[in-house]
């Protein structure tokens, strides 16, 4: 049976924070846990849905910003790659935080995570995807063909590459090798809702996301 995924848009940049649950045993994750705390746990009640999990796709605060409270109210850990916890708890990444996004960084990962690495949820299995370039650590996480690609790919286009720790080339190789190969009708989940649709198709984005065609497929 497929995942239950749910999702809304949380803080003042509309972060699009997904609730992903198991059918059968009701465990689920929350996907960017962006603020609004309370109405996250009501949101997760009303389905009586168990939280496993809070994932991180990146450490940028504007995606993390419920985090700390959602641990309190629940229990459940925060995940995040390893190469944003080391990043972000640096004096490099704090400067992002305070200077380049103006926000509050409080970042404490229970779960660190490894490109390849699974995690049961119930009867689903969401599989770590590195994908560097926005921050050192953003990650995708894959889902029975649902891709939640956080601020690495967005509806017909990508992530900023401009902040501290981020990277166009190292980004653009991050979809060449990590996210193209997978099928055309895996569904992308993005981070925020920036594009004509709030979600796509890997198919979609090869035939019309500029960062894919001009600078990727055209080579």
């Amino acid at each position: 049976m497929p995942p239950v995924i749910l999702s809304r848009k949380v803080g003042e940049l509309e972060v699009l924070t997904y609730l992903v649950y198991c059918l059968q045993s009701r465990e689920g994750v929350i996907i960017d846990p962006a603020g609004e705390p309370e109405a996250l746990v009501a949101w997760m009640e009303e389905r009586g849905v168990e939280l496993r999990y809070l994932l991180a796709t990146h450490g940028h605060p504007d995606h993390v910003l419920g985090a700390a409270r959602l641990r309190e109210l629940t229990g459940a850990p925060l995940a995040l790659h390893r190469a944003d916890r080391e990043f972000f708890t640096g004096e490099e990444g704090r400067r992002v935080a305070a200077e380049e996004l103006g926000l509050p960084l409080e970042l404490e990962a229970d779960v660190v995570l490894e490109d390849g690495q699974r995690l049961a949820v119930g009867e689903l299995e969401v599989e770590v995807i590195h994908t560097p370039g926005h921050t050192p650590g953003s990650v995708c996480y894959l889902v029975e063909g649902n891709l939640f690609t956080g601020d690495t790919l967005f509806v017909g286009a990508v992530g900023r590459t401009d902040l501290g720790g981020a990277s166009l080339e190292v980004l653009l190789d991050s979809l060449a090798r990590r996210i193209l190969p997978l099928p055309g009708e895996t569904v992308v989940w993005p981070g925020h809702d920036y594009g004509e649709t709030p979600r796509s198709t890997l198919a979609r984005e090869r035939e019309e996301n500029p960062y894919i065609t001009d600078f990727i497929l055209a080579e």
